[in-house]
């Protein structure tokens, strides 16, 4: 026997029988386990009640009686000698429990992670499809590549990347809600069809901001 079986034969028959155990069943047998690991896997040794009961955080001697009693009963221990009152060792053992059915258990997990792989993939796929989708983005507005390329039916790339770069660094650009038509309207505005612009970028980035 060693730590890792129990634990897996624990949890097996835990998985098969839920409606008879609780916290208190697990943390008690752990701790036996636990202290039968540190007596170097004695066959028989003592289990002090008040040591346990603080270990494991039972302030009640009933409730603590009664989880040692149904491990005895589930089969994990064997009672050689019951304790004569609270503050005193009753003798155990640990049973090679082998009753519990190991593939319940196993399928579940199986079929859990799967589940849970196909759920991250399809997350990770739709990440991934919506970032290659996106031209430009910062803060709450983006600019996906559909619209980038309406835009650049009448401007230039180096056009866009200006007026995108002068919206990201306008101080109140929370106010829009759309960063394709925000571009489009600055776009207009600082390039206008068939005219040569006199002005420089700077003044349609203070003039948008109420500067001039």
């Amino acid at each position: 026997m060693n730590s890792y079986e129990l634990s897996r034969k624990w949890f097996d028959w835990c998985y098969e029988n839920p409606e008879k155990i609780s916290p208190n069943h697990s943390a008690l047998y752990f701790f036996i386990i636990e202290h039968c690991n540190r007596l170097g896997w004695k066959q028989k040794f003592g289990l002090p009640t008040t040591m346990a009961k603080e270990a494991i955080g039972i302030r009640s001697y009933n409730t603590y009686i009664t989880t040692l009693n149904n491990l005895v009963e589930f089969g994990f221990i064997e009672l050689i000698e019951k304790s004569k009152n609270q503050y005193s060792s009753n003798i155990i053992a640990l049973s090679n429990f082998d009753k519990a059915h190991d593939k319940a258990l196993d399928k579940a997990l199986i079929k859990h992670g799967t589940k849970q792989r196909k759920s991250i993939d399809s997350i990770n796929k739709q990440e991934t499809k919506e970032q290659t989708n996106i031209y430009r983005q910062f803060k709450h507005l983006s600019l996906n590549i559909e619209e980038f390329n309406k835009l650049q039916k009448t401007y230039t790339k180096e056009q866009i990347d200006f007026i995108l770069d002068s919206i990201e660094n306008y101080a109140q650009n929370k106010k829009y809600n759309s960063l394709y038509l925000t571009s489009l309207n600055w776009l207009k505005e600082k390039y206008p069809k068939n005219q040569n612009d006199p002005n420089p970028p700077e003044y349609y980035i203070a003039k948008a901001q109420g500067l001039c």
